[in-house]
């Protein structure tokens, strides 16, 4: 409303609006019997002070049925834009829940209508329901349903990669639910306003049918049909036409204006929110048994996005029970993406392929769609950087928590939310059952990484993927929820792979730290070893960059020069060559990832 009355515009549009609802509700009651009068002694008379909009054929007032008629001009065109709505949003929704095949010729079927002219379609409707306001409806129903659908598939399009829609799916949430409970609540006010503006616009196309005789028939009348009937005495008495076609301008003028400073105003608040095969190039060794002991157990894993850009490139690693193993690499070098491998969760048309992909002693590569999504679901836990990315910013708390147990393990709604304030408890949230029923937005930064680690706690978790989960936080909380990670992996027994940037919090929290560069990785080692016996250049160089008390504050930080190849450019040889001073012409061979020292291994020709 603050909005509304700050300019002239939304002021102007907030009024007519208001005072065509209230002819609505009122002009039947106040004027129903003088519209229906029949006066034979005042028969086609012009404007006079007993009439001041004139007659009609029957001597009945005209400006007591401009006012009678609001009631079903506003009341047609406000089911003729929920139909159009209700329709057009299913339609666009439909891609978010069909198969690839049908999506697409969903969307084809979609464009097509978007192409084909409005008014051309809601008349070929119209002919084809019949003459008459239902006709009419159904076919400016019809018309706006390709807006409605297009707008709808946009939106979609752009929540449906949020890493909370991610989580639902990996949870193993059905399409419908996704759509439902995810994507459409967040796209609504958008859709709400464009509501508002395509209401004005049906009632100008409802008097429009009806002026064309395809609408409203008598003896029910609507301001499209007065206007119809005064339109042949507009040269001799003007005022029997300027009436209803008054009406008809003032109240789409209105609607229009109404929506178009909503939209601005939401505009103004809203805040942004992501040629054949890739060229994968795995480091395909020898696989060996699988081991039994590990949680998670990756062997040759690699990421490939058409165009040869191949972001993770033979990737291995385990991770035991109650143990932490930190990935940690600049930005670009392919963490992110790792742990969306794990997880089920690389956006298409990313292709994902491993030698081995053990989670919890199962293969998920050999289990059934279902069985996958239920293991990743309960005994995967994934932290994700951007907490408020991960929530559903129209949802509460309690409410996103409870969906693990409901969708898993068959929990009552009651049961569910019981347990998501004891989870919220868990993870030292003050006044769990109170925060349990706000919104995210409510919850500070760090209340809200809580709230998503609780989130990963409502089931059995054996293994816990963090993200980056503490760089947007200060450091006083970014300790808090590093001390909160180790806690919960202590005490549930969990394997946790902690992916960061920071080399820093990677020595601090982890037992074990594996490092990546250009996709691969280069070094692997034990956390106590990581200041003292690294041996790649590129591992040294991330340790030598990180300052502490004792740097020399008058010198410049150290840093690496040069930069990360991108994914589309990594070369054939070592990746790090270029930066490294240790280089040889050895380099332009690629170096395997060897035993170095006891739990250490590097990829390395030159290390020492």
């Amino acid at each position: 409303m603050r909005h509304l009355l700050r300019t002239p515009a939304g002021i102007a549009g907030t009024l007519l609006v208001a005072l065509m609802v209230i002819l609505a509700i009122a002009g039947p009651l106040i004027w129903g019997a003088e519209a229906e009068r029949i006066d034979s002694a005042a028969i086609l008379q012009g404007a006079s002070a007993a009439h001041p909009l004139g007659t009609d054929n029957l001597g009945r007032d005209i400006l007591a049925r401009v006012l009678v008629g609001g009631r079903l001009s506003l009341g047609l065109a406000l089911i003729a834009t929920l139909i159009g709505a209700v329709a057009g949003v299913l339609l666009g929704a439909l891609p978010s829940v069909l198969p690839r095949r049908a999506a697409r010729l969903v969307t084809g079927t979609v464009n097509a209508l978007v192409a084909f002219p409005g008014l051309l379609l809601a008349m070929f409707t119209a002919v084809i329901a019949g003459l008459g306001a239902r006709g009419a409806v159904l076919g400016i129903g019809a018309a706006l349903a390709p807006g409605f659908a297009r707008l709808t598939q946009t939106l979609a399009a752009s929540v449906a990669g949020a890493d909370y829609v991610s989580v639902a799916r990996m949870l193993g949430v059905s399409r419908w639910r996704v759509l439902t409970r995810h994507v459409l609540p967040n796209i609504a006010e958008p859709l709400i306003l464009n509501l508002t503006q395509a209401l004005g616009g049906a009632l100008i196309a409802l008097a429009g049918m009806s002026f064309l005789g395809l609408g409203v028939q008598p003896p029910s009348f609507d301001w499209g049909r007065l206007l119809f009937d005064g339109f042949g005495r507009i040269y001799a008495t003007p005022a029997v036409a300027l009436g209803p076609a008054a009406a008809i301008a003032l109240a789409g003028i209105g609607f229009n204006l109404l929506g178009d400073v909503l939209a601005r105003a939401a505009s103004r608040r809203a805040t942004p929110p992501g040629e054949g095969a890739g060229r994968a190039v795995p480091e395909v060794g020898e696989l060996g048994e699988p081991d039994q002991d590990a949680v998670l157990e990756v062997r040759d894993l690699t990421v490939a996005f058409p165009g040869g850009v191949t972001p993770v490139r033979g990737l291995s690693l385990t991770v035991a029970p109650g143990e932490i193993v930190g990935l940690v690499g600049e930005s670009g070098s392919g963490k992110s993406l790792t742990a969306s491998a794990i997880g089920g969760l690389v956006p298409y048309p990313g292709e994902v392929s491993a030698g081995r992909l053990r989670l919890c002693g199962a293969d998920l590569d050999e289990l059934p769609e279902q069985e996958r999504r239920k293991l990743l679901g309960t005994s995967l836990a994934m932290v994700f950087q951007d907490p408020m990315a991960s929530l559903n910013p129209a949802l509460r708390i309690g409410g996103q928590l409870a969906e693990v147990a409901t969708v898993h393990q068959g929990a009552s709604r009651t049961e569910a939310f019981a347990r998501a304030v004891d989870r919220l408890e868990h993870v030292r949230i003050p006044e769990p059952a109170a925060r349990a029923r706000q919104h995210p937005h409510e919850l500070s930064g760090g209340m809200r990484q809580r709230a998503v680690i609780a989130m990963g706690l409502m089931g059995e978790p054996r293994l816990i993927i963090a993200d980056e989960p503490t760089t947007a936080l200060d450091v006083t909380v970014q300790r808090e929820i590093l001390r909160l990670l180790r806690e919960v992996t202590d005490e549930t027994g969990a394997a946790t792979l902690f992916i960061s940037h920071d080399i820093a919090v990677i020595g601090e929290l982890c037992h074990r730290v594996v490092v990546m560069y250009a996709g691969r990785v280069v070094e692997e080692l034990p956390v106590e070893g990581l200041a003292s016996d690294a041996a790649h250049p590129y591992t040294r160089a991330l340790v030598a960059s990180l300052p502490d008390m004792e740097t020399d504050r008058s010198r410049p930080l150290a840093s690496i020069p040069g930069r990360q190849p991108s994914p589309a450019e990594v070369p054939d040889g070592c990746a790090f060559a270029d930066r490294c001073e240790l280089a040889s012409a050895k380099c332009a061979e690629l170096p395997p990832l060897i035993p170095y020292r006891a739990g250490h291994r590097v990829a390395c020709w030159e290390a020492k």
